[in-house]
């Protein structure tokens, strides 16, 4: 017989010789849990910032020299541009230029309210309004020693 065999019966009787301790489970019960209103006390909106670049048309609206500066002229002139309908053309005097806008937007709010004397602060996605819905759960504290 090889040794592995003459030491089965040998490692087979020490296990039914010793109780099963491995065996032990432990049981943790589920969490208490109930629900309740705290009353907000402030809520800050958390702001992101975007920035959008477009484009646009900037045009120097200084007179050109070639231009009469009387009032009689201008509307002769204004009138002729509005009765001949010409489509429309960017004025020589126009240039493109990239003009930056910031935007701001509320991405969270920063809540703090309190319950039953105690003031807590959160981070919720919407503005919760006077009353803000809590949850509130209990578990025991479990320690691994049986020490009392």
């Amino acid at each position: 017989m090889t040794r592995l065999a003459l030491s089965l019966p040998l490692m087979l009787s020490a296990l039914w010789a010793f109780p099963a301790t491995a065996q032990e489970t432990t049981v943790i019960q589920a969490e208490n849990v109930r629900f309740a209103y705290a009353q907000v006390l402030r809520v800050t909106p958390v702001y992101q910032t975007l920035t959008a670049t477009s484009v646009e048309q900037r045009c120097d609206q200084s007179p050109r020299p070639e231009e009469d500066a009387s009032g009689l002229s201008r509307v002769v002139g204004a009138v002729k541009d509005a009765l001949t309908r010409k489509p429309e053309e960017v004025p020589e005097n126009c240039v493109a230029v990239p003009v930056e806008r910031e935007f701001h937007r509320p991405i969270a709010y920063d809540v703090d309210y309190v319950y039953k004397g105690s003031k807590y602060r959160s981070r919720l996605p919407d503005d919760p309004g006077n009353r803000l819905r809590i949850r509130i759960g209990v578990t025991p504290v479990v320690t691994g020693s049986r020490s009392h």
